[in-house]
């Protein structure tokens, strides 16, 4: 796992989110921008940061950021888990791994004991001119919009 960090540039993306359109990573420019990346969509960890994300978009928003949820479920995964939960923001289905690539985030992991590839649960900040501000691995599902006004 090669993970972008602080003070890299992020290279430009391409990927199609729930309904399809095509998002790129200059559609954001001049803007801050908040890329979380989730295991799986509709699983309760996911749910949990997706709607605390949610809950307090118009705060993050109001600071200046957009949001992009990415994961490597397929657009109609992405469409129910976003139509469900009534997510503003758009999220990206990246099954051929486009964008988890670009910012390393696959790589093994352990869960009840066994190792396996999958993305990590990892947020990244970036700032108006595409350079990560900020890196979040220790995500708080349920208080996760916290630790992105945290300046700390």
């Amino acid at each position: 796992m090669n993970m972008l960090k602080v003070g890299d540039k992020v290279p430009e993306f391409s990927s199609k989110d729930q309904d399809g359109n095509t998002i790129n990573l200059s559609d954001y420019k001049g803007k801050k921008l908040v890329v979380f990346f989730y295991p799986k969509a509709s699983t309760p960890g996911c749910t949990m940061e997706a709607c605390n994300l949610r809950d307090n978009y118009k705060v993050l928003t109001d600071e200046g950021y957009e949001l992009l949820g990415v994961s490597a479920d397929t657009e109609r995964k992405q469409a129910n888990f976003r139509n469900k939960y009534k997510f503003p923001f758009p999220l990206l289905a990246d099954v051929d791994h486009t964008v988890i690539n670009t910012f390393g985030v696959w790589g093994p992991k352990k869960f009840m004991g066994r190792t396996f590839d999958g993305i990590h649960r990892t947020t990244f900040v970036i700032d108006e001119q595409g350079v990560v501000e900020k890196v979040i691995e220790k995500v708080k599902t349920k208080d996760h919009a916290a630790q992105l006004l945290d300046e700390g």
